[in-house]
């Protein structure tokens, strides 16, 4: 008898143990701390960053390697530096997250990227474009852009056509000034004339008197940089008003000025603007067209991705190939050696890859033509610069 109920006591116990392998518990979670700006003068940039995030999980969870998952615990910054950082704290302290992802702002980066090195914990960065945020932290690596990339090959591209004189005028933080520095550079290289800038609020600025600035002044070309958004609609929409470019001035810009979804909303004063950028919802890549049939399964009529969604798209992907190639289990250390040398021919934003040198990425930045097409207004593509580095790296190597 005392052996039968050994035996039987000894297989109960098997039975339970296999129970408990197989059991939703025994699952591997991954846990990614989403900071985001979901509130504050960035939200609607970190609207259009979310839906692409939020899509790649949607369309790729199936092929995670079997029994891992993933938690994305979401955060507000509220668009302020020190909102942020404190959430990365708690984030990484009380959550215990693996990897941080996210950030629209450039000073949002700036405040969280000394404690990714502090806790080993890469952030990847699916928006904010400050150009010396990876050099903050080893743990930091960047899927999005940096102004420089774009507004750089844009001011030389403007020292090409015949103008003499620019004008600069950009939202006052880091992006902005980023912009300012790309552009001038580009062109003043060229040995041609700055007869102007200004920098405005990031918040609720009046642009009336900056516009009327720039109309007086009368520069060849002004460039002119805002936060996207509703921000592009209001400054487009008093350069029409002042009748600044029937007056004979060129306004060009980053892809910033007129975002995708924006573009119903800006309205004719648009045509003809050339924009630098790193995606359009009107490029012709077949991985863009994959792109937005997802997009169109789930947003369909309420939504138009711009290059805050793409680059949301390409953090998870990012994220989804790390968690494939290690089944995931890996230390923070692991994470970023990965992540360093990671790349994808499958971006809706053409073929992409991260510099190991500087922890940036390196892609196609465009020149595009605001125009109208099928009845619509589309950023068209007129002109592709392949595999751009960042330009100031390499103006400013480390010391």
């Amino acid at each position: 008898m005392r052996l039968c109920s050994l035996s039987v006591r000894i297989c109960a116990v098997a039975v339970a143990l296999a129970g408990w392998a197989s059991s939703p518990a025994a699952a591997q979670t991954i846990k990614i701390g989403l900071i985001n700006s979901y509130s504050g003068f960035l939200a609607q940039a970190g609207d259009q960053m979310q839906k692409g995030i939020d899509l790649y999980v949607k369309e790729h969870e199936k092929e995670l390697p079997p029994g891992v998952k993933i938690e994305l615990i979401r955060r507000d910054d509220g668009a302020v530096p020190d909102t942020g950082k404190r959430v990365a704290q708690e984030l990484i302290a009380r959550e215990g997250v693996q990897l941080l992802l996210g950030i629209v702002g450039s000073p949002i980066a700036a405040a969280v990227a000394p404690l990714t090195a502090q806790a080993k914990v890469p952030l990847i960065i699916t928006n904010a474009g400050g150009v010396s945020i990876p050099r903050m932290s080893p743990y930091v690596v960047r899927v999005a852009f940096t102004q420089w990339q774009q507004a750089y090959p844009l001011g030389q591209w403007a020292a090409k056509q015949g103008w003499k004189t620019a004008y600069t005028a950009v939202s006052d933080f880091i992006p902005g000034h980023d912009a300012e520095g790309a552009f001038t550079k580009g062109w003043i290289d060229a040995g041609l004339q700055m007869v102007g800038a200004v920098r405005f609020p990031t918040s609720n600025p009046d642009f009336t008197p900056i516009v009327q600035r720039i109309k007086d002044t009368r520069p060849d070309v002004a460039f002119i940089w805002v936060p996207a958004q509703e921000q592009a609609t209001a400054v487009l929409k008093t350069v029409r008003d002042f009748g600044v470019r029937q007056a004979g001035v060129n306004v060009l810009s980053t892809q910033d000025l007129v975002p995708d979804e924006q573009l119903p909303l800006i309205g004719d004063v648009a045509v003809g603007i050339v924009t630098s950028g790193i995606y359009s919802a009107a490029g012709d890549r077949p991985a863009n067209k994959r792109f937005l049939a997802a997009w169109d399964r789930e947003y369909g009529g309420k939504a138009t991705p711009n290059f805050l969604s793409a680059d949301g798209w390409d953090g998870m992907a990012a994220i989804f190939d790390l968690i494939k190639a290690t089944n995931g289990k890996f230390t923070g250390e692991e994470a970023i050696k990965f992540l360093t040398d990671w790349k994808t021919a499958d971006s809706p934003r053409g073929p992409i890859s991260i510099d190991p040198a500087t922890r940036d990425i390196i892609l196609n930045v465009y020149l595009r033509r605001t125009e109208m097409k099928d009845g619509k207004l589309a950023n068209i593509e007129f002109e592709t610069i392949p595999n751009v580095k960042d330009p100031w790296k390499e103006f400013n190597p480390p010391k």
